[in-house]
């Protein structure tokens, strides 16, 4: 756990980082508004956030780790509604005024003082379990595409199809409980192009003409969205020369897959000669990002992750929370990739876009710096 009060900046950010990032995308407010009286984008998110509030008690009330599961999810519940319509009355309370970083800070912060480390920990593992046994089979089917171009759009569609698995959702933690998902089909049923942000055709051609030496990608939920998305696309990467780095979460939030279980996961699929249904895996490193929440803010990562990315000229933010709720705008030094799925109506509001739309946001370093 040390690790944690040793965070630093993510080196591939564009400096000075004072004036050129902010991790929260939505601004909840601006400096014209009375510090003391919530804005309506506050209150809509604070709502939001209110709203989740029974799923993940739901989660912590079966929580077999946990002695007095039950009543201990009761008093979480009890003291972040709190919080919350505190932060209704006056947005500086509690270390406001909100931004989604705040807001999900304290809501794991109750969780972990009330001895709840991991209340998605069985699903996960289901999830996991469900996508291991697939792997194989979608690797396969994106081999057996010869046009290059189209194997791409393939991989990204599988990308966006895994990341439907969210139960950061309220919505979609209730289509999951009901039936499960299945990924294929959820590959053939995404909203049609043009996406809300569909950088995907400029992708395509420079994949066509320039590789990558070192990429790293902040990679987002447990079950088919690492396994069945993220994995077949760094595989294919790996397969192009490139080394891959993962990056995951130091602690778990929601259904995020971690540092260790990313591990173990990488284990699971490696045949005895350490390949991926017939890629070397000799360039794909797992690094732990030191975050402990489903956004991130790129000030703050560890610096084991900091020194493997000094040299990559391709970074890859995945899954709502790090590259649409957070990061969107970030500038790097280096290319850069925003891909994720519109999971809440605020989002898409504010994009201009669809529920479940998606974001392909591809920007070029010299494109930026030109």
């Amino acid at each position: 756990m040390e690790s944690l009060s040793e965070l630093v900046e993510f080196p591939l950010l564009q400096t000075p980082i004072d004036s050129h990032y902010r991790a929260c995308t939505i601004p909840y407010r601006f400096p014209s508004d009375n510090p003391r009286k919530p804005t309506p984008t506050e209150l809509s998110w604070i709502d939001l956030f209110l709203n989740s509030i029974p799923s993940f008690k739901k989660r912590a009330e079966s929580d077999t780790s946990v002695p007095d599961a039950a009543v201990k999810a009761e008093k979480f519940a009890q003291r972040y509604a709190d919080i919350l319509e505190d932060l209704k009355k006056d947005p500086e309370s509690h270390g406001g005024p909100p931004d989604c970083i705040l807001l999900c800070r304290l809501r794991e912060q109750i969780l972990r003082e009330l001895g709840f480390t991991d209340i998605f920990k069985k699903v996960k593992d289901e999830e996991n379990a469900k996508a291991l046994s697939l792997f194989e089979n979608v690797v396969r089917l994106n081999d057996a595409i010869e046009d290059e171009g189209k194997r791409l759009e393939n991989l990204v569609r599988g990308i966006f199809a895994g990341n439907i698995f969210d139960l950061g959702s309220a919505q979609l933690a209730e289509v999951f409980s009901k039936d499960g998902m299945s990924f294929l089909a959820s590959c053939q049923n995404l909203v049609p192009r043009p996406w809300v942000i569909d950088d995907l055709d400029t992708f395509k051609a420079k994949w066509s003409k320039k590789s990558w030496k070192k990429v790293i990608i902040f990679v987002d939920n447990s079950g088919a969205d690492i396994i069945l998305g993220i994995l077949p696309f760094a595989r294919e990467l790996l397969r192009r020369g490139s080394q891959v780095v993962l990056a995951a979460n130091d602690l778990p939030s929601i259904n995020d897959v971690t540092y260790s279980e990313l591990i173990e996961i990488i284990s699971k699929l490696k045949d005895e000669e350490g390949q991926l249904v017939g890629v070397s895996s000799s360039n794909l490193l797992i690094a732990n990002s030191g975050n402990d929440l489903p956004v991130i803010d790129l000030t703050r990562v560890s610096q084991e992750l900091a020194y493997l990315a000094t040299d990559a000229d391709l970074v890859i933010l995945e899954g709502m929370g790090r590259g649409i709720e957070t990061n969107l705008y970030a500038q790097f030094k280096c290319d850069s990739l925003k891909i994720g799925m519109v999971k809440h109506p605020e989002v898409a509001q504010f994009l201009g876009g669809r529920l479940y739309d998606c974001v392909f946001k591809y920007n070029e370093v010299s494109s930026l710096q030109g």
